[in-house]
Order: structure tokens, then sequence, then C-alpha cells
């Protein structure tokens, strides 16, 4: 009776010894198998796919932002090389100074006479190197938030 008892002992610590390797071999127990024991594993947090917010972390730069509206401000104002080298220089400064004034956060009214500083100086600029009838066409541009179409329309009206 002792005998069957330790054989019965013996081949129970030997199956409970032994079940990982069976279940290894079905892929139970196996990281690499099938899955886990317990059945597939979710996360009951929700997975966010990428956002575009990583993009609009890092604003455009003042050199990015005359360069989207420069092809249009070309076209509607018939510019040559050097003309556009002047626009392009004076843009540039005015609205690196804009962005600077933002992150500033000044107050609503030193705000505003910062902002008429330097579009005083960019229309000093612009008018010392442009020639008179394009800088009066760039005004009028200016004042269509540079909509090239807007501005044909006006002069087509006008004449």
């Amino acid at each position: 009776m002792k005998r069957t008892q330790t054989i019965l002992f013996l081949a129970f610590l030997l199956g409970i010894l032994s079940i990982n390797e069976v279940a290894a071999q079905y892929g139970y127990g196996s990281p690499y198998g099938y899955g886990s024991r317990y059945g597939r594993q979710r996360n009951m947090v929700p997975q966010a796919g990428p956002t575009e917010s990583k993009k609009e972390e890092t604003p455009p730069t003042a050199e990015e932002i005359v360069d989207e509206q420069m092809p249009s401000i070309t076209e509607a104002l018939e510019l040559d090389p050097f003309e556009q080298a002047v626009v392009r220089t004076s843009l540039v400064q005015s609205v690196q100074q804009r962005i600077e004034l933002q992150i500033l956060e000044l107050e609503p009214l030193k705000m505003k006479e910062e902002v008429e500083k330097i579009q005083k100086r960019q229309n000093e600029e612009l008018k010392a190197g442009l020639p008179e009838d394009k800088y009066n066409a760039f005004l009028e541009l200016q004042e269509n938030r540079f909509n090239a179409k807007k501005a044909k329309k006006k002069k087509k009206k006008k004449d």
C-alpha cells in the first residue's frame, strides 16, 4: 500500500511539473505561440491613433509663412526677381516680429501699437524698394489678405 501511494504521489508530482511542457506543445504556455493560457488579453485603455496635433505643436516659421504666400504675390504683382527679393525680405522680417510679439503676450493696446509700428516699417521698406504702381497693388493685395483673385476682381470693377 505504501508503495502504491509513493507511485501515485510521484506520478502526480511528475504530472504537475510536466504540465508546462505539454501546454507549450500546443502553444498555450508560450508567449510566442498562439497566445497566453488565459486567451487573448485585451488592454482596457483604447489606443489612440496618430493625431494631427503633433504637426500643430511646431508652428510654421516666418520663412514658411512668407514662402507660402510669395507665389500668389509674385503672380498678382508680376514681380521681377529683384522685387521678389525686396518683398520677401521685408515680409519675413515683419512676420518674424509679429510672431515674437505673440510670444510676448502683451496687453491688447500695446500689442496694437507694436503691430502698427511693424506695419509702418514694412510699408516704408516696400515703398522704397518697389515702383509706385506695384507698391499700390501690393497694398490693395494686402487689404484682400493676399488673395489675388479678389484683387483682380476689384481691378476689373474699377476699370
